[in-house]
């Protein structure tokens, strides 16, 4: 589903990706864990082209991500084909986002009604039916400024789903949250991965990446320093680096 080589990212002379290689299966869950500043949010970003490579090739489902092989040559989509092929894919942020003037239901269904014409009553519909899957069939007339964090990123989740997405992106969902809210959003994304969907999640939730990951990718500095299943890399790392980044976290 999500096949890069060798992906690197500048911004000015800071080099933040330096040369990523890595796969991510079709119904796999792949954890990206590290320290702050070690590029899992940019590469997260890379995989929907909110941020753009330098150098690199990145492909989602068998397409490259935000431009065309004509030759030897690439050349890059023009906004509107790429925000095509974004739709494709769900991003949750660390910070909700949420429209504040919108209702819960309103947040859902604003992007399948403007961009894939959906009818209102089909919107409606849907929405109601994926505020119901992450437990918040109450509050579908209820604004942000209204509801809990985790209830927030719930109505965040349902409303990238609202789009069918092929694959899922999680930007450390759940470290703006109480920590009393965190499990009930950990448990969204736990029926979620049960539920077969492709997900490649940034997170410091240890406990989360040992019971659900099928993969675990620990980076640092711009690189991949090791990956596997999640119980070679959380119980038994090959890497001086890991080892000493998982004393302080677990």
């Amino acid at each position: 589903m999500v096949n890069a080589e060798g992906v690197h990212k500048r911004f000015g002379r800071l080099e933040v990706l330096k040369g990523i290689t890595l796969q991510v299966m079709p119904g796999e869950v792949m954890c990206l864990l590290g320290p702050s500043g070690s590029g899992k949010s940019t590469f997260l970003r890379c995989i929907n082209h909110l941020e753009k490579i330098n150098s690199g090739r990145l492909s989602v489902d068998g397409e490259l991500v935000g431009y065309r092989q004509m030759g030897a040559k690439l050349h890059e989509l023009r906004e509107a084909e790429v925000a095509r092929k974004r739709s494709e894919i769900g991003m949750v942020f660390q910070n909700f986002n949420l429209f504040p003037h919108m209702t819960a239901e309103q947040n859902v269904t604003c992007a399948p009604m403007r961009v894939k014409k959906l009818p209102r009553d089909d919107a409606a519909a849907r929405s109601r039916e994926l505020l119901d899957r992450v437990g918040l069939a109450g509050k579908v007339d209820t604004y942000p400024s209204q509801l809990s964090g985790g209830q927030q990123q719930r109505v965040a989740i349902a409303r990238a789903l609202a789009m069918d997405p092929k694959l899922m992106l999680f930007d450390e969902p759940t470290s703006a949250l109480d920590p009393e809210l965190v499990g009930e959003v950990l448990g969204v994304m736990q029926q979620l991965a049960r539920d077969g969907m492709t997900m490649v999640v940034v997170t410091h939730e240890m406990g989360f990446a040992r019971e659900v990951a099928d993969s675990v990718v620990f980076m640092d500095a711009g690189v991949v320093v090791e990956s596997g299943r999640p119980a070679d890399v959380l119980n038994n790392p090959r890497e001086e680096r890991t080892r000493a980044f998982l004393s302080k976290v677990l």
